[in-house]
């Protein structure tokens, strides 16, 4: 599977173009609660709770996401709700491509110095992103593997002090494309960072809403799975 080789891919039409509206009505609703700075352009991203959200709780449910996400993970892990959403704008213009990629959850770490690791990232793009510089998600393809070959050598606790990104040899990144109602789904060790948005003022904000899934035990293997990076995901026939 192309998910297992590179770290990352695109399932189509995970969202009917009801619910998008429907996450979109919502993202708008929040910026309402939580407006941008005047003039802001660039990324801006707001991160509810979704304990405290039940719409937004409720919406997660209705839209199929963890059925989408189920066939990529082992079948005798569980995978509950996230705790949290991270509201992903991005407000052009915003011409400018990353530099060098990150790893979520090294700063800052858990509470208790752990890694903030997860188990894949799940994103729901609500806006058309098919073309290139529209906000896309910027990828660095089979980097989870390297950088789990890298944590063998080195201990998996070594993650803890690889800010922003172990230092592995990086191939060419790529933008991850996609239609509205898309889910990508990201291997937690992929490097990957943000991409700007070339439009113009007048032109249509990025929307993507991001889930950080973590299956049912990973806290208490998170050293196995940096180390083994297949573990946690069905292998392919």
């Amino acid at each position: 599977m192309a998910f297992q080789r590179d770290g990352y891919c695109v399932v189509p039409d995970v969202l009917s173009a009801g619910h998008v509206r429907r996450w979109r009505s919502l993202i708008a609703d929040h910026l309402v609660d939580q407006p941008p700075a005047p003039g802001l352009t660039g990324p801006y991203f707001l991160w509810p709770a979704l304990t405290h959200h039940a719409a937004l709780r409720a919406l997660y449910e209705e839209s199929g996401i963890n059925s989408a996400v189920r066939p990529f993970l082992r079948p005798d892990l569980a995978l509950p709700d996230p705790e949290v959403a991270q509201l992903a704008i991005t407000l052009p213009p915003h011409p400018r491509h990353p530099g060098a990629p990150h790893i979520d959850g090294l700063t800052p770490t858990e509470d208790d110095g752990r890694p903030g690791t997860f188990t894949v990232l799940a994103g729901l793009l609500l806006t058309d992103q098919r073309q290139h510089d529209r906000g896309n998600l910027w990828v660095w393809p089979g980097t989870h593997l390297s950088t789990a070959a890298w944590l063998r050598r080195h201990g998996a606790d070594a993650l803890r002090d690889a800010a922003p990104y172990p230092p592995v040899d990086l191939p060419a990144p790529l933008q991850v494309t996609g239609a509205a109602g898309s889910l990508v789904l990201v291997h937690y060790l992929l490097a990957h960072n943000i991409g700007g948005h070339f439009g113009t003022a007048d032109d249509e904000r990025r929307e993507t809403v991001y889930f950080r899934l973590r299956a049912v035990g990973h806290r208490e293997r998170w050293r196995a799975a940096v180390t083994d990076p297949l573990s946690e995901f069905a292998l392919p026939d």
